[in-house]
């Protein structure tokens, strides 16, 4: 009887162990697995994440460069508040000290020719034997300009060192001559219509407020009048009297961003090329 007794205690002894060692490699089984479930769950998840990062970055860069090119018919993501074009053998193709007479508003000094397809208008004005006329880039950036539609928000100003007054009589004559579309001229896009007929514009070189430097003169100057950061600029030159891009590049920067205007050289004149390459190049600044 009582080896019967003995016998029954170790069975049941035996199987209890039996259970408690299943019962271990199940849970060890269970954690296991639910272990590489959250981990796969965690892979996924972070995957998402890293796609949809991705496809944002690449789809925010292509709008830009697609924009930039002029493709999309609409706006840029990143569209300067400034617009500041150098006169003399960049916005337009002549030098006004070298000019000899101040057009005047008659048929004789006024030249009427095709807009770049917009109809008819304007298209140059005449000191003495010379026609002075606004380059194919630099008249098309004013036309979208005027259209309102790609670049909401930006203004447009000039900055040139003329060398005389009588060159800087020449030069603001002849903006307010020449016309960006049938019937509106660049001073009444520019002055009337970006700054309300006030004349924020930069022409000359004659002290105490203006010098043959841009980057001490000219551009504190276009801060001052506009309250447009440095840093929100994109500046055109041609750069052949010396190297105005790199100098306002440099001299002119915020002090939080270290960062200055965009600036592209234009030594043979504001083409289209160069008009958009402007727009590439502020883009690509302001993703830095």
């Amino acid at each position: 009887s009582n080896s019967l007794c003995f016998m029954l205690q170790l069975c049941s002894m035996a199987i209890s162990l039996r259970c408690i060692q299943s019962y271990s490699l199940w849970k060890r089984s269970f954690l296991f697995e639910a272990s590489n479930t959250s981990t796969t769950l965690k892979k996924s998840f972070l995957a998402a994440q890293f796609h949809q990062r991705t496809r944002r970055r690449t789809t925010t860069t292509t709008n830009v460069n697609t924009s930039a090119n002029g493709n999309d018919g609409g706006s840029i993501n990143y569209i300067p508040e400034l617009l500041v074009f150098d006169l003399d053998a960049c916005f337009w193709d002549k030098e006004m000290f070298e000019m000899p007479s101040i057009p005047k508003n008659n048929k004789k000094d006024m030249v009427l020719g095709d807009l770049n397809g917009r109809g008819v208008g304007v298209i140059g004005v005449m000191s003495g034997p010379y026609q002075i006329s606004i380059h194919k880039g630099a008249l098309l950036g004013l036309q979208e300009h005027a259209d309102g539609k790609k670049y909401p928000g930006m203004k447009v100003a000039f900055a040139s060192s003329a060398n005389t007054p009588f060159a800087e009589k020449i030069g603001r004559t002849s903006l307010k001559l020449l016309e960006v579309l049938p019937g509106l001229t660049v001073w009444d896009l520019i002055v009337n219509r970006d700054w309300n007929g006030q004349d924020v514009n930069q022409i000359g070189r004659q002290p105490p407020l203006l010098s043959p430097d841009k980057a001490a003169s000219h551009f504190p100057n276009l801060k001052k009048l506009t309250g447009i950061r440095y840093d929100r600029m994109l500046f055109f030159d041609d750069c052949n009297w010396g190297d105005h891009c790199a100098m306002v590049a440099t001299h002119c920067r915020e002090d939080d961003t270290g960062i200055g205007p965009a600036t592209v050289q234009t030594p043979y004149g504001l083409k289209e090329k160069e008009w958009r390459l402007g727009l590439e190049t502020y883009a690509k600044q302001q993703q830095q």
